[in-house]
């Protein structure tokens, strides 16, 4: 969609069929990783009125057989990485074109974030470039399943939150592969994941201020885990960091 401030979004309604809390998550997980540096797209929330709903007939979610129409009200915004009218998107580059992504560095970084924020789908990545550039930069998107999509838990597993394809992490050799977000993640003060949570529209979570009270202690609390549960993903059978040396 394109929205008042002249920029295109991909918008999440909140009557999606995966579950009304994913906004939360997604808006939340993604100032998180933008506080860590991170290569995110630019969040808002978005209202989307009842007369555009009802003029506009591609605003609908298909469930089998069923045409539902988007419910109104204020939907999470995911700026486009790039506006389309200025460049290219794929969610998919071939492994011989990774040498092109000018910051494949930074797969290790969002597997912190995704560690920490007990990310229970696949990591979702996006590679753009602008008109007549040669190298693509890797943005990462759809943070909905973080904290375990709408159960606000976390089932910590290995596989849980990663990359589908190990040469992301090639470049890992060490903790130091991991820096500056990692410990971005790990001094991020309390009172700026409190911020961030504050800017969730209540009507997201139903206004279970308890329940997402709970989330960020959480969240804080969680902070001194990630690199264990990174530890965890190492000693995987699926061995992503074939250049992590013991001694390193």
């Amino acid at each position: 969609m394109r929205c008042s401030d002249g920029n295109f979004y991909v918008v999440k309604f909140r009557n999606n069929p995966q579950h009304l809390r994913v906004l939360a998550n997604e808006l939340l997980a993604t100032r998180l990783a933008e506080r860590a540096e991170l290569p995110v797209p630019a969040t808002t929330v978005v209202e989307v009125g009842d007369w555009l709903v009802q003029h506009t007939p591609e605003l609908n979610i298909q469930l089998a057989s069923q045409t539902i129409p988007c419910q109104p009200g204020l939907q999470f915004g995911s700026r486009y990485v790039v506006n389309p009218l200025e460049g290219q998107v794929f969610d998919y580059l071939p492994m011989e074109m990774l040498e092109r992504v000018r910051n494949l560095e930074a797969f290790a970084g969002i597997l912190a974030v995704d560690k920490w924020t007990g990310n229970a789908n696949g990591r979702q990545a996006a590679f753009w470039r602008k008109m007549r550039e040669r190298k693509y930069t890797v943005s990462f998107i759809d943070q909905g399943y973080c904290f375990n999509a709408g159960e606000w838990t976390f089932p910590d597993y290995p596989l849980r939150g990663v990359y589908a394809r190990n040469e992301v992490y090639l470049g890992v050799k060490g903790w130091e592969s991991f820096e500056p977000w990692l410990s971005r993640i790990e001094k991020m003060p309390e009172d700026a994941i409190w911020a961030e949570a504050g800017e969730i529209p209540p009507d997201w979570y139903c206004g279970e201020w308890d329940a997402l009270e709970k989330l960020v202690r959480e969240l804080i609390e969680r902070r001194s885990r990630v690199r264990e549960l990174i530890m965890a993903f190492r000693m995987s059978p699926r061995r992503p960091f074939p250049n992590w040396k013991e001694e390193a």
